[in-house]
C-alpha cells in the first residue's frame, strides 16, 4: 500500500529470525522441488503483521531465498478511509467480507502454479484510490502476506498467528498514526477481535503476546 507507515524494532527482527529458523528446512524442500512457499502473517490492528512481514523477507532474502511481501490492505473491497467511513456508520460492516480474500487466493495459487506476473490491486491510502500494479513473481521462492484475515486464505504454506490484542496494540497505532484513535476506534477494533481472535487455532505459530517466544504446531 502507497504511503503506509512501517516501524521495525529489534523484537520484530528477533520473532522474525525464529520464525525463519523453524520453517527454513521446509522452504528449502519447497524450493528444491520447484514449488513456491507461501507464508501468512496474521493479527488484529496494530500487532506489527507488517513489520514482521518485512523481517521475514528481509532475513529470508539475505539467506538467498527470494522474497516478497505482499499486504492484504491492497485488497479491500473499498480503500481504506471509505471502508474506514463506512465502518463508523455500521460497525457491521467490520469483518472478512471487507477483502477479496478470493483475489489473494487467486494470485496465490497463480505464483504457486509458475507465473511469471501478478495482476493485483495496489491502493494509495492518502489519496483513498485503488490502482493496479504487475508483480513479477516468477523468480520468487516465497510470498509472505500479511493482514487481519490471512489466516482465512487456502494457498499458504505455513500460518503465522500475532496473538495481541487491540488493547496491546495501541501505543504501536498511535506510532503509525492510521488515524484509528478517534472515539470510534474502540467499537470497531472491540468487532475485529471478536472475528480474528478465533483464528489462532489456525496458526502453526503463535507469537506471544511479549513477543519473546512463540509456539509451533506441526508444520
Amino acid at each position: 500500500m502507497i504511503g503506509d507507515k512501517i516501524l521495525v524494532h529489534q523484537f520484530h527482527t528477533d520473532v522474525a529470525e525464529k520464525i525463519v529458523n523453524e520453517i527454513f528446512n521446509n522452504i528449502l524442500q519447497t524450493k528444491g522441488s520447484d514449488g513456491k512457499y507461501v507464508i501468512s502473517v496474521a493479527g488484529e490492528s496494530g500487532s506489527g503483521k507488517s513489520e514482521i512481514g518485512f523481517e521475514l523477507s528481509r532475513i529470508l532474502n539475505i539467506k538467498s531465498i527470494k522474497t516478497a511481501v505482499f499486504g492484504q490492505d491492497d485488497y479491500f473491497v473499498f480503500p481504506p478511509l471509505t471502508n474506514r467511513r463506512m465502518r463508523i456508520n455500521n460497525v457491521e460492516q467490520v469483518g472478512p467480507y471487507e477483502v477479496k480474500l478470493d483475489l489473494i487466493d487467486a494470485n496465490l495459487f497463480s505464483f504457486k502454479s509458475g507465473a511469471e506476473e501478478i495482476y493485483k490491486p495496489l491502493v494509495d491510502y492518502k489519496k483513498d484510490t485503488i490502482l493496479h500494479e504487475i508483480r513479477n513473481t516468477g523468480s520468487l521462492d516465497v510470498i509472505v502476506i500479511e493482514g487481519t484475515y490471512a489466516s482465512l486464505l487456502t494457498y499458504v504454506d505455513c500460518r503465522v498467528f500475532i496473538d495481541r490484542n487491540y488493547k496491546e496494540t495501541r501505543v504501536h497505532r498511535e506510532d503509525r498514526n492510521r488515524g484509528d484513535t478517534d472515539p470510534y476506534t474502540e467499537e470497531i477494533l472491540a468487532k475485529e477481535h471478536e472475528i480474528i481472535r478465533a483464528h489462532k487455532k489456525m496458526a502453526n505459530i503463535a507469537i506471544q503476546q511479549d513477543y519473546l517466544g512463540i509456539s509451533k504446531e506441526v508444520l
